[in-house]
């Protein structure tokens, strides 16, 4: 695993572009977040050959998808590899030559995946608002390419074992053409098969990271659950002394466990018709809660059904991720 070294100067953008095919080499990479394409980070030395400049669409292209591909991949566009691996909401992604050591390219992006997760805690990538707004973290990626371009300088042979035999065991999804779609913006939907992570559908969306109104949503519903259980029990012992209790009643205390327990499901994961269950889901905790009006005064009605609805709002507002802008990457 050795780069080429060419020797040049002048000549015309095409005859620099053949240069770069020739060349094993890492050409730029970019740090971008999964849920929305919203780029962080990327290396500021782009080539300005007609290939390397057509592959900045595809760039673009892709992090409009990233939510809905794997955690490693590959897209091959004629002389360029684009390869990525995702992480904890963040991308990272890299376009090198066809020739360039696959192990190398997933070597590249490990590291930089390593060091933005040192330098920068989850909040910050979450909350972040404006493009590049790490741009400084490009000091780092500048001196792992350079590096990664001069391979017989690496001394990490141990740590790029590792990665071959990652690899051979997991290895990346090759995404074609056709899934990406065309350049001028036409793309079609992903439902790809990938060896170790089953089919991509809805059903595996991933939700976008949980608020903090969220979590204590999460917490209000099961504690509404468990109050609806606790009553429940003892419906069920007061109808076996034969208190006169209504079967009924037991009925609603249950069926009011079942959909606070089913709100924290669509709260945490990503189903088809989602908020269109958590509605309903909603409509029947107040059936059960106008039901048990006679069991139950009016603030404790008034808390059920107000938890209820508001369980309701955070699974509405926390929808799937891969909704991108159109970012500039």
């Amino acid at each position: 695993m050795h780069c080429g070294r060419v020797i040049w100067s002048g000549g015309s953008r095409l005859g620099r572009s053949s240069l770069l095919v020739e060349m094993s080499m890492i050409l730029s990479a970019s740090v971008i977040r999964v849920r929305d394409g919203l780029p962080l980070s990327a290396s500021t030395d782009y080539e300005q050959g007609t290939g390397v400049q057509e592959c900045r669409k595809y760039f673009k292209m892709l992090s409009k998808k990233l939510a809905q591909l794997p955690d490693r991949c590959t897209l091959k566009t004629g002389h360029y590899n684009i390869n990525f691996i995702s992480s904890l909401g963040v991308s990272y992604m890299m376009l090198c030559t066809e020739n360039y050591p696959n192990v190398l390219a997933f070597s590249f992006l490990d590291e930089l995946q390593k060091e933005f997760i040192t330098t920068y805690n989850m909040m910050k990538t979450n909350t972040a608002v404006r493009p590049y707004c790490f741009i400084e973290f490009d000091n780092f990626i500048q001196r792992t390419k350079q590096r990664y371009n001069n391979p017989r300088s690496l001394s990490t042979k141990i740590n790029l074992s590792d990665m071959q035999m990652e690899i051979k065991l997991r290895p990346p999804y090759q995404i074609s053409m056709c899934e990406l779609g065309s350049a001028n913006g036409v793309t079609s939907a992903f439902s790809v098969d990938y060896k170790g992570a089953g089919k991509i559908s809805s059903a595996h969306q991933r939700l976008e990271p949980a608020t903090l109104s969220a979590i204590v949503a999460f917490i209000l519903s099961l504690l509404c659950g468990a109050l609806n259980l606790i009553r429940g029990f003892h419906a069920i012992e007061s109808l076996l002394q034969s208190d006169g209790e209504d079967f009924n009643y037991i009925v609603a205390f249950f069926l009011g466990t079942a959909a606070c327990l089913y709100q924290c499901y669509l709260l945490v994961y990503y189903t088809g018709w989602r908020n269109v269950k958590s509605f309903l889901t909603f409509g029947l905790i107040c059936l059960c809660n106008m039901y048990l009006y006679e069991l139950r005064n009016l603030w404790q009605l008034f808390f059920h059904v107000t938890v209820g609805a508001f369980v309701t709002l955070q699974i509405w507002l926390r929808q799937a991720q891969g909704k991108a802008p159109d970012y500039d990457v």
